[in-house]
């Protein structure tokens, strides 16, 4: 078993409960409540124990202390209790949301959790009352434009969201395939929501869009420990949902698109191949593979950031490295047992035997791939150089790169890590005019 400070993916398990987490995830829901109970306490010393050299330096026990007891209280009146902590994983980030309430409002307390298991943020930000699985499915059928809809999969529905512009249709449509982890429809990351932005954008252009929860985050506890495939984590249900799109009255069938993210658009030229009634492909940060070589490349960028010595960084990354020669001769036919960063060994040997480069190539729908020139999950020089190189003479295919955005397509920092997560933002205007523009323009599909 690998140590859990180090990379893990978010694959077999929820996002709800704490028994449904990634060891990652575990880890960062328990330094997030050892925060606030230390906060609590006014045991300010403890409060730092988990934080990267760098927060505390930036943030030592007495500006807790008059953080907790002067600002906060000068703002918003006196702490009363805390609910459910939520906990996201996007790439190497994991982020732990706490709704707080004080006697004059709500509060959210965002704790960010690195690759190495060390808190690398905390803040405050204003928050609002947690709300019920009940009262947000009663929101999403009332609010306009947007409708619930369930795409099926064999453990059961997977609830989603079908956006449509005003107007009458019938409109084109996108499918949005979300990145690795146990993503909800928005694929929500800290206070980010990048897919109900895009969602919004392309009603604006008149496009509708269908996003849905993944099955590793509706059925993580179901799904935890079992052998699971990439197909089974993102191709089966986007394949399912595409056909449920098409269905639709107030949607045009010869002009549904899929849009993937990042884990979402490795997967999108599979899905466009079984799917193959499709007007276009829309590939977003997507890498041209997913193994341990990229988990090792990820986490040598965030170890450097933070200053972690070189021999060091190698003495934690060893077990990935000796995985990754593990994997590198395994027969695909009798998979190695046990997990792997949170996920099944077949799961890994069945994304070694994808490349997505190689199948985008047999495609026939036009495709439009974006990337974020600050992105330091999926770069510019290892991902999309490659794309770049594939497809640099085909017509079908539009590209564009954008200076300092990141993995969301939001504004990164300089250097870029995965303090950009914690900070709230939007996917940048001109990516969704670019994307909208693209779909308007191509023709429907014979």
């Amino acid at each position: 078993m690998l140590s859990r400070t180090l990379f893990s993916i978010a694959i077999a398990l929820g996002a709800t409960a704490a028994q449904a987490d990634t060891a990652q995830q575990q880890l960062c829901r328990a330094h997030s409540n050892d925060i606030l109970q230390a906060l609590q306490k006014h045991d300010y010393a403890a409060t730092t124990a988990h934080l990267d050299a760098r927060m505390r330096t930036a943030l030592d026990p007495n500006k807790l202390r008059q953080t907790w007891e002067q600002m906060l209280p000068q703002k918003f009146g006196a702490y009363d209790h805390a609910t459910e902590t939520r906990v996201q994983s996007n790439g190497t980030a994991t982020v732990a949301e706490t709704p707080l309430h004080f006697a004059n409002g709500w509060l959210s307390m965002r704790v960010s959790c690195d690759a190495t298991g060390e808190v690398s943020g905390l803040f405050f930000a204003r928050g609002q009352a947690p709300s019920d699985s009940t009262t947000q499915a009663a929101m999403d059928t009332t609010a306009a434009n947007e409708h619930s809809m369930e795409i099926t999969s064999p453990l059961g529905p997977l609830p989603g969201t079908l956006t449509l512009p005003s107007g009458k249709g019938p409109f084109p449509a996108v499918l949005l395939v979300a990145g690795s982890g146990p993503n909800d429809r928005d694929e929500t990351i800290g206070p980010n929501k990048p897919f109900r932005d895009l969602a919004q954008g392309l009603a604006a252009a008149g496009i509708a869009s269908l996003r849905y929860d993944k099955r590793t985050h509706t059925y993580g506890a179901q799904i935890a420990g079992k052998p699971i495939t990439v197909d089974e984590e993102v191709t089966d249900d986007a394949v399912t949902a595409l056909q449920l799109l098409g269905q639709q009255s107030q949607i045009d069938p010869h002009r549904l698109f899929v849009l993937g993210h990042s884990l979402g658009g490795l997967m999108a030229p599979r899905i466009a191949q079984r799917q193959t009634r499709l007007a276009g492909v829309i590939l977003l940060a997507a890498p041209v593979n997913f193994g341990m070589d990229t988990i090792l490349r990820q986490s040598r960028y965030i170890g450097r950031l933070k200053g972690i010595p070189a021999q060091e960084l190698d003495t934690k990354l060893a077990p990935i490295v000796a995985a990754r020669d593990t994997l590198a001769h395994a027969d695909p036919a009798h998979p190695p047992t046990g997990m792997l960063l949170g996920a099944p060994m077949n799961y890994w040997l069945s994304l070694r035997a994808y490349d997505p480069v190689t199948v985008a190539k047999t495609l026939h729908a036009p495709m439009l791939i974006l990337q974020g020139d600050s992105d330091y999950q999926v770069t510019p020089s290892d991902d999309y150089a490659h794309w770049k190189v594939a497809f640099a003479h085909d017509p079908r295919v539009q590209m564009h790169d954008y200076p300092g955005l990141s993995h969301l397509f939001m504004p990164a920092g300089t250097p870029p890590g995965p303090a950009d997560y914690e900070r709230p933002g939007h996917v940048d205007a001109k990516v969704l005019r670019d994307i909208s523009t693209w779909v308007i323009e191509q023709p429907a599909a014979p």
